[in-house]
């Protein structure tokens, strides 16, 4: 091994990949308790945990692929990047596959291929490259530039339809724009416009999300219908109390009451089981998790790789904020898996490319002068 070679391992964020593996082991263990349901004859299980574990493998190599090259040479590739993601969306309302009720895969035949989560790369990308340019707050012209090119991604994804994706593909511009900074007149006149603008949202939005909006104000409005979810994943949380009901001993999600328990609410599932005190842990192994990028963000080198591990921070974060909070209804439902946690193949592949993006940043952090 070349001591260029083992300068980048040393300097590789060792702690930050032990998180990520900590986090995938508990997610695995989580939906093998979530893949379950008890009958008469016992106790029977789907293979959600073996195909997890399967994407899993394939995250590790994407994560391997991805700490490889100098991560600098991704800004040469953005904007290729960026229309290739535009042609996948296009592609998904002619192509794609339907899965409840929703068309938002391209089928691959050995694997369902979901453009959204690529767009959450590329945003990161392409919103790296135009953010690095100089290191000025952003005024009106530039911030203008920087909302066209994510609202491109974000609305296709919306139309599918899938709002909680092409939000979140929103929010991690967003985050990546507050941490490169706005001048004072744009961030007063974006502090009045956007809650003045978000009520305008409810004229855009399907019957169905309009239903999850007032579920979420009032889940008894519709026990049996939209408020459903919501309401059987309180009782979960709820009845796990302190230490929970123990491993496979949640009767909520055994008996089949928890809807989606290995996808958006998986968290209820481990919240049942090990109760306060076991959703506090997991809940702080997060915290330190996103920790981990933000000493990334702040010590990288180079104003590209910083922006780089901050919207990767801020990717990871706001999945956690929604789906947090959607679980414990205090946010609308609205489609976020819990990372590492929820059960979904392309999100899987694209969480550990993304730490594999940050550990790059953290092994190449002695190489470039600061600009």
């Amino acid at each position: 091994m070349s001591p260029i070679d083992r300068r980048l391992l040393i300097h590789m964020n060792w702690f930050l990949l032990g998180l990520a593996a900590l986090l995938f082991f508990l997610g695995v263990m989580n939906l093998y308790s979530a893949s379950g349901f008890r009958m008469e004859d016992g106790m029977s299980v789907n293979s959600f945990y073996q195909k997890q574990l399967i994407w899993g493998l394939m995250g590790f190599g994407g994560m391997l692929t991805f700490m490889l090259f100098d991560y600098r040479h991704l800004k040469t590739i953005a904007w290729p990047l960026f229309w290739v993601t535009v042609l996948l969306l296009l592609a998904v309302p002619f192509a794609g596959k339907t899965i409840y009720g929703a068309r938002r895969w391209i089928d691959l035949g050995f694997f369902n291929f979901q453009p959204s989560e690529l767009a959450k790369i590329t945003i990161l990308v392409i919103g790296a490259r135009i953010l690095s340019r100089d290191f000025e707050p952003l005024g009106f012209m530039k911030l203008g530039y920087v909302f066209v090119v994510g609202l491109l991604p974000a609305a296709m994804i919306i139309l599918q339809p899938d709002l909680g994706s092409g939000l979140n593909v929103l929010l991690i511009l967003g985050g990546m724009i507050l941490y490169r900074g706005l001048t004072s007149k744009v961030f007063k006149t974006m502090a009045v416009a956007i809650p003045c603008l978000i009520p305008l949202g409810w004229l855009f939005m399907h019957d169905y999300q309009k239903r999850r909006v007032i579920s979420f104000m009032n889940p008894a409005s519709d026990p049996l219908g939209a408020g459903y979810h919501i309401i059987q994943s309180e009782i979960a949380i709820g009845s796990g109390r302190l230490w929970g009901k123990g491993f496979l001993g949640g009767t909520q999600s055994q008996l089949r009451f928890l809807p989606e328990k290995h996808t958006d609410f998986a968290i209820a599932v481990f919240g049942e089981e090990w109760g306060f005190v076991g959703a506090m842990s997991l809940l702080s192994i997060f915290c330190v998790f996103l920790y981990q990028m933000v000493v990334t963000a702040r010590d990288a080198k180079d104003l590209f790789g910083s922006y780089l591990a901050a919207g990767v921070f801020f990717y990871f974060f706001w999945q956690i904020l929604i789906n947090m909070g959607m679980v414990l209804g205090l946010m609308p439902v609205v489609g976020i898996p819990l990372p590492f946690i929820s059960y979904g193949g392309s999100a899987t592949v694209v969480n550990f490319c993304l730490i594999g993006l940050v550990l790059n940043v953290s092994m190449r952090r002695y190489v470039f002068k600061q600009g």
